[in-house]
């Protein structure tokens, strides 16, 4: 019994002690909450500062520069056709797909056998129709002189009839003789009207004469015509493009054998948006003749022509928005017709516009001002143009300020900033140092470029032979080399 009651005493014990290990525990780790929670004493809030980029507003009067993308195309190009059919039996030294020809040049020959025989036909008839004009012209002057003959008789009769009739007043003729003579004048005036219609009918014929002769000479033209036709020559000098013939080749009439196209001759057509073809207006709503810069990137190198806008389609294609706008192009070495390309076109000046990132533009049209203690202000201004990365922009009030270049949405009214600023010059193209090896490389890849021209190639030679190389060519020709 007294075991019993020692050890539930020192059971009661050890629970005892271990319920004040747990309130120890559970005090510590009330402490440190506590303690954790307890900010110690307050300090005073600080503003933040933003560092932002600046741009100051300068108005000046700028070209806006207005970029689309067009195909160039040559202002001279046919069709190579003939309109007969037959055998090709000879065919041009320079009838090649991509082969220049000139003015006059063969290209191709047909078999005339057929044509020839058809005009010798033609020419017999007209030899014929030319015989039988000249029997007509001679039986017309015959019975002209059968008429003037019968006219004189005629009137040699009338003389005696009037011979008779005199005698026969003065008791000396009889009336036998005045019947006879009259009689003899009917019959004259009855031969003077079978000579007028045999001279009539002789005028007829050689008329008909006349008529088949022309028409024997205009077929005698379409002979002549047709036998030109078997010829193909080159309307002007330029380049044959589609060209797949051989000798041998039956081609039908009016059948397309390529096309001759004069590359000296180029134009550019490229599409605009409406709103943008209103910018290209006058105050007469005509189309302005803007000079436009043509862009083409041949291995790296931009190959550039100048030209003039002349005209613009007269309707909108099914299908299509805008307009479609035609430029002349002048001296464009190295373009070929069907070149995509980039237009740039220079579009009238606008006066008091400031040039900004187009970053700074906010979606509602106002821009962050750098105000007084260096805080932000909004400003509206006036969008004009967008140019690429930059905007034009009309703002009253803002000249010689400086407004925010990159907007965030943490910048806004009241914002304290740290402005950085940037100095205006234009950083300089980086250069590199090509070593031999690399340069030899450069200049292979140049050399080896088909469609550039051979100014083109002088160019980028002289450059890639220099000191220092500009990185962004060295960049594109090696750009070229890993496609």
């Amino acid at each position: 019994m007294r075991f019993l009651r020692r050890g539930l005493v020192g059971v009661f014990l050890l629970g005892l002690t271990l319920a004040l290990f747990a309130l120890a525990g559970r005090t510590v780790v009330d402490a440190v909450q506590e303690r954790m929670a307890d900010d110690g004493p307050g300090r005073p809030a600080q503003e933040r500062v933003f560092a932002v980029n600046v741009t100051t507003v300068e108005p000046q009067t700028i070209t806006p520069i207005l970029t689309a993308f067009g195909e160039a195309q040559s202002r001279r190009t046919i069709d190579l056709r003939l309109p007969v059919g037959g055998t090709i039996v000879e065919i041009g030294e320079n009838t090649v797909d991509g082969g220049r020809v000139t003015q006059g040049e063969l290209i191709y020959r047909l078999d005339g056998a057929e044509a020839e025989a058809a005009l010798a036909r033609v020419r017999a008839d007209v030899q014929d129709a030319e015989a039988n004009l000249r029997d007509a012209e001679t039986r017309l002057l015959l019975a002209e002189d059968e008429r003037a003959a019968a006219e004189r008789q005629a009137d040699l009769q009338r003389r005696a009839l009037d011979r008779q009739q005199g005698l026969e007043e003065r008791g000396v003729g009889t009336a036998a003789a005045v019947e006879s003579a009259e009689l003899a004048v009917a019959s004259a005036d009855q031969t003077v009207l079978s000579r007028r219609q045999s001279l009539a009918e002789a005028q007829a014929t050689r008329d008909q004469a006349v008529t088949r002769l022309a028409r024997e000479e205009v077929n005698l033209s379409e002979a002549q015509r047709t036998v030109g036709d078997t010829t193909l020559t080159a309307a002007f000098d330029g380049t044959l493009s589609d060209i797949d013939i051989v000798p041998g080749l039956r081609l039908t009439a009016n059948e397309q054998t390529g096309q001759l196209i004069d590359p000296s001759l180029l134009e550019v057509a490229f599409r605009v948006s409406t709103a943008q073809y209103t910018r290209l207006l006058d105050d007469e709503g005509r189309l302005i003749r803007l000079p436009v810069t043509v862009r083409l990137d041949v291995g790296g190198v931009d190959l550039t022509a100048n030209g003039e806008i002349t005209r613009e389609s007269a309707a909108v294609a099914e299908g299509q928005t805008g307009r479609l706008i035609f430029a002349t192009l002048g001296a464009a070495p190295g373009f070929r017709p069907g070149d995509f390309v980039t237009v740039q076109i220079e579009e009238p000046p606008l006066d008091r516009v400031a040039l900004l990132p187009a970053s700074a533009l906010g979606a509602d049209s106002t821009v962050l001002v750098l105000g007084e203690e260096e805080r932000l202000e909004v400003a509206p201004v006036t969008l004009m143009r967008r140019q690429g990365d930059d905007i034009l922009v009309r703002a009253s009030g803002l000249a010689g300020r400086e407004v925010v270049s990159e907007r965030s949405p943490l910048l806004g009214d009241g914002i304290r900033v740290r402005p950085l600023r940037t100095g205006t010059a234009p950083e300089q193209a980086a250069m590199i140092t090509l070593t031999p090896e690399r340069r030899a490389q450069l200049i292979a890849i140049v050399e080896a470029n088909t469609r550039m021209p051979d100014e083109a190639k002088a160019r980028v030679r002289t450059q890639l032979e220099a000191d220092q190389v500009p990185a962004s060519m060295v960049a594109r020709l090696e750009s070229r080399m890993g496609g």
